[in-house]
């Protein structure tokens, strides 16, 4: 694997929920644009200790998806135990070590910013879960 490039997008919290999401859909569009990826990763739903952040992130979660999806791109859910697995060998992997094998892996010289190292680290594994039914003969 090759890193070529990773970022974060921010959308300024004193704005309201819905020009957040168009900021991150904007965003979103203009890096699949550029980037135009095989397949787009998305980490699936999961529990939240905080019913209001699990709604903010899910409302985001679908803009990325409607995103992918507009732009007509593949894209494979990938649970947050399976991107911990793929790329700590263990699926109750912390955040730091996570963050670290992602490091290892694409060869990067530091740590990439947490939110970013996550989205690398859901493309490593949603690449060996896409090799996998290759290799199985499970994908479509």
């Amino acid at each position: 694997m090759i890193h070529l490039g990773s970022g974060v997008i921010r959308a300024t919290e004193s704005e309201a929920l819905p020009l957040r999401l168009h900021t991150i859909h904007r965003e979103l569009e203009e890096v699949l644009q550029e980037r135009r990826p095989d397949h787009v990763f998305v980490e699936s739903v999961f529990h939240s200790k905080s019913a209001k952040s699990a709604l903010v992130l899910g409302q985001a979660r679908g803009v990325a998806l409607l995103a992918a999806a507009q732009g007509g791109y593949p894209i494979v859910e990938i649970t947050p135990a399976e991107v911990k697995k793929a790329v700590t060998g263990s699926g109750r992997a912390e955040k730091l070590q996570v963050q670290e094998m992602v490091k290892v892996l694409l060869g990067l010289k530091t740590r990439a910013p947490s939110d970013a190292s996550d989205a690398l680290a859901l493309a490593i594994a949603g690449t060996a879960v896409l090799r996998w039914k290759v290799a199985t003969g499970a994908a479509r």
